[in-house]
């Protein structure tokens, strides 16, 4: 089909109703004057087409759709029908045919959908017709949901991996019954792996882990355990190790868990892989925080150097330490940063104050509350407010520490990040689009 002409025209609203693309003089008048004087639906009629496809006029037309009576929604309707599909794939007429599937009558929602039955693929993929098909999704009956989808059976990959096709299927995901749209995970079988680590595809295998129903969750989280060493340090892969730990049933989380254990040094130092380290502390147990403090805190490098302290020196380290602060318990807390503060000073030596102070300003937040700063920052004593002896020092059971030492991370697997940290931001379009 990518061969073919397009079922789409290319014209603009403008061009389809006059036959020229000049402006009439009213919608002129309306872009000259609509700020200082008040136009209604009604100035408008038998202009609605032009308006649609014109900036301003078609920002007018979706703000007074809001508050329309019926009669004022069913003759901007009637202009607008016989340009349904030109409009959907303009810049601003798609705007104003979303608003009818969000304001518009059952009738006239029913209308707009059968007339895109034929052309839901090549809507799909089109930059503003993707978003119609989206809104229309989110406001269709149920049955008129499944004849649309249906139209994408034989092109299900295709659209995954396109950059307005993803959203679609992934608006399907959200909101079509799982029978409806069985097609679309039977289509991923055997794919998993390849669309996880696609800058699209991600995506989508994100939204499968977030709305599918257990029997298809399964599936997929089976082949993604198979590969998830490589997610873990891939830039894409990664969202999709994170959702795996979020969203994945208790053994998958587990099973990430322990990898993730095994090569903590190497993942908590890559771009990657160190936000799913940080993923995992958010969603795990404090026994797994205390193994990971005990891994830490054990292990030196060849030149004797502490985990703990490479991680703060760190550019993607730090963040994990950081990270750790956050989620510990108030007793966890005040025993790790007294472990922590001997290697805070031998950072600061090293011209890493920069992690240093991200650190510090972690360690007083438990504090903020009380005004207080916590005496190890400025590496004082406590004035005791109490007689109570403090709690033991956190320890880790021999059999752990035996069970748990860190493994080399696939060099492969993580190679080349850089020295800036990349964002936390999902690595997730939004589907919500503005005027």
């Amino acid at each position: 089909m990518s061969g073919a002409p397009s079922m789409l025209s290319s014209r603009t609203p403008r061009e389809l109703e006059t036959g020229h693309s000049l402006r009439s003089a009213l919608l002129e008048d309306f872009k000259q004057n609509h700020k200082t004087r008040r136009y209604e639906l009604k100035d408008i009629f038998d202009h609605v087409v032009e308006f649609s496809g014109d900036q301003h006029g078609s920002r007018f037309i979706q703000q007074k759709l809001e508050t329309a009576n019926s009669d004022e929604k069913e003759r901007l309707f009637r202009e607008i029908q016989p340009n349904a599909i030109q409009l959907m794939t303009d810049v601003f007429g798609n705007y104003v045919i979303q608003k009818f599937f969000e304001h518009g009558d059952q009738n006239q929602k029913k209308i707009l959908a059968n007339k895109m039955k034929g052309r839901v693929l090549d809507l799909s993929l089109q930059m503003y017709g993707c978003r119609v098909v989206q809104k229309a999704l989110e406001h269709i009956l149920n049955d008129q949901q499944a004849s649309l989808v249906r139209e994408l059976e034989k092109d299900v990959l295709r659209c995954v991996k396109d950059q307005n096709g993803n959203h679609v299927i992934q608006k399907a995901i959200e909101r079509c019954h799982a029978e409806d749209i069985s097609f679309i995970f039977q289509a991923f079988t055997g794919q998993i792996q390849h669309l996880s680590v696609h800058t699209y595809g991600c995506r989508v295998i994100q939204r499968c882990l977030e709305n599918c129903e257990d029997m298809t969750r399964k599936a997929i989280l089976a082949e993604l355990h198979d590969c998830m060493s490589t997610l873990i340090g891939d830039s894409f892969g990664n969202y999709v190790a994170q959702h795996v730990v979020e969203y994945g049933f208790l053994p998958d989380r587990q099973r990430v868990l322990e990898l993730v254990l095994k090569g903590l040094e190497g993942y908590s130092k890559h771009k990657f892989a160190s936000n799913v380290v940080e993923k995992c502390l958010t969603h795990s147990e404090e026994s797994w925080k205390h193994d990971v403090i005990a891994v830490i805190v054990r292990n030196n490098n060849r030149e004797g150097e502490s985990m703990l302290l490479g991680l703060i020196r760190d550019n993607y380290g730090n963040y994990v330490i950081q990270k750790l602060l956050d989620l510990l318990s108030q007793q966890d807390f005040d025993h790790f940063i007294d472990i922590l503060q001997p290697e805070l000073v031998k950072a600061k030596r090293t011209g890493c104050g920069k992690q240093v102070a991200a650190i510090e300003k972690r360690m007083q937040r438990p504090y903020d509350q009380g005004l207080l700063t916590h005496p190890a920052v400025f590496g004082s004593h406590p004035i005791s407010q109490n007689t109570t002896p403090p709690p033991p020092p956190l320890t880790a059971d021999q059999r752990s520490l035996q069970n748990s030492s860190v493994g080399s991370v696939n060099g492969d697997a993580l190679e080349g990040a850089t020295s800036s940290r990349k964002g936390s931001v999902e690595h997730v379009i939004p589907t919500v689009f503005e005027t």
